[in-house]
């Protein structure tokens, strides 16, 4: 299939992004922000859920959640280019939110089809936040890897780790094996036998925890995929997944980038504001290629989703690669250029920082994503053509 112009960002696709970028400069400015989740620098407390429910409502209001869900189900069904515009304005802005979580666990259940899959998509598309529960303890999403199992009778027992934005979400989305292999489970967060403990991250503008689940009971038609269907489900959805961390780590980019340049216009030494000096000028250029390199990449990945399935694998682990290594270098710079007080709490970066971090490592951070290409077009070593 011939990708469309553009990738196919038509009009709809920039009047989402735009409202998104213009509420978000209401509601959650660098200021709100750092009053919202930086009220305490003490190192020794207690990990954190802070957000601000009523800026969530609105973007429930706009039906955000319904963006990626079928028509058929409710949703707006929105490809996946105009998707990232909106999650690059969530980067953009850092907001802590449980967004994108939800469009994450949207796309894995869009790629289910059973009764639960239908129900769960209505319910996201009328407000319900899900994250996905499919890390094990060493940190794999892989298939095979999976600490939680489930009986015949559907009954989940084990551990999902490095939960997103679970303390924010209504459902989590449960990989869990039998030996009829990996299937999908919709759990409510307080359902018997949940319990949320919540892990100590560097990132402020989101929480993460590991779950834990004894003897949980799951209904048939909260089955989202059979055992045996779970692992092409989560396949099939990786690219979307990739897709959507790309562009947030893009959008938090932009933010450093822009904020750097603001502020070596503005900050003066010898007599001449600091962006005069080759030693500033060079850096922001470097982070500005870096960004449109990665930008590139990330609207491509999301056509190729929408348009070349085929592809959409390949150009989504080119696009989480690049976007790791723009979020690396714009967020080393951004605290550099801002000198000595880049490093201080009160500083606005150490925010978006802090957030490029986390975002570096979910599904894998560059080094990986080449790793997998590496093996996707060249074949695993000692493998025979």
């Amino acid at each position: 299939m011939t990708r469309p112009h553009d990738f196919g960002f038509d009009e709809t696709a920039q009047i989402l992004k735009d409202t998104a970028r213009r509420l978000l400069q209401d509601h959650c400015s660098p200021e709100q922000l750092h009053r919202l989740v930086a009220a305490s620098s003490e190192p020794a407390r207690a990990s954190e859920c802070v957000w601000d429910e009523a800026l969530w409502r609105r973007m429930l209001d706009l039906g955000w959640t319904a963006v990626a869900v079928p028509e058929a189900l409710g949703g707006f069904g929105m490809g996946l280019v105009a998707i990232a515009g909106l999650v690059e304005e969530i980067g953009r802005a850092a907001v802590p939110s449980p967004l994108i979580a939800t469009l994450c666990a949207t796309y894995v259940a869009a790629a289910c089809d059973s009764d639960g899959t239908r129900k769960l998509l209505r319910q996201i598309a009328a407000g319900l936040s899900v994250s996905l529960a499919i890390i094990d303890r060493r940190g794999s999403w892989e298939a095979e890897d999976c600490d939680v199992t489930a009986s015949d009778a559907g009954v989940l027992n084990g551990t999902a780790w490095f939960v997103q934005d679970a303390r924010k979400v209504g459902v989590l989305l449960v990989k869990a094996r039998s030996a009829r292999g990996v299937g999908l489970y919709a759990v409510d967060v307080d359902a018997a036998g949940v319990t949320i403990v919540p892990d100590a991250i560097v990132d402020l503008t989101r929480d993460q925890a590991h779950v834990e689940l004894r003897d949980v009971v799951v209904a048939a038609e909260r089955i989202i995929a059979l055992p045996g269907d779970g692992a092409r489900a989560l396949a099939a959805a990786e690219p979307a997944i990739l897709t959507i961390l790309a562009a947030d780590m893009v959008g938090a980019a932009e933010w450093q980038l822009q904020t750097t340049a603001e502020y070596a216009r503005t900050r003066v030494q010898f007599e001449r504001p600091i962006g005069f000096f080759q030693a500033v000028k060079h850096p922001l250029v470097d982070m500005m290629v870096k960004i449109d390199a990665a930008r590139s990449l990330l609207y491509d990945a999301a056509s190729a989703f929408d348009h070349e399935p085929d592809a959409a694998e390949v150009c989504a682990r080119m696009a989480k690669s690049a976007a790791s290594d723009a979020a690396s270098y714009c967020s080393g710079r951004s605290v550099q250029l801002h000198g000595g007080i880049g490093f201080t709490w009160e500083c606005f970066v150490q925010l978006w920082f802090k957030r490029q971090k986390h975002n570096e490592v979910l599904f894998g951070d560059a080094a990986h994503q080449r790793a997998r290409l590496a093996d996707r077009l060249l074949g695993r070593i000692g493998e025979t053509a």
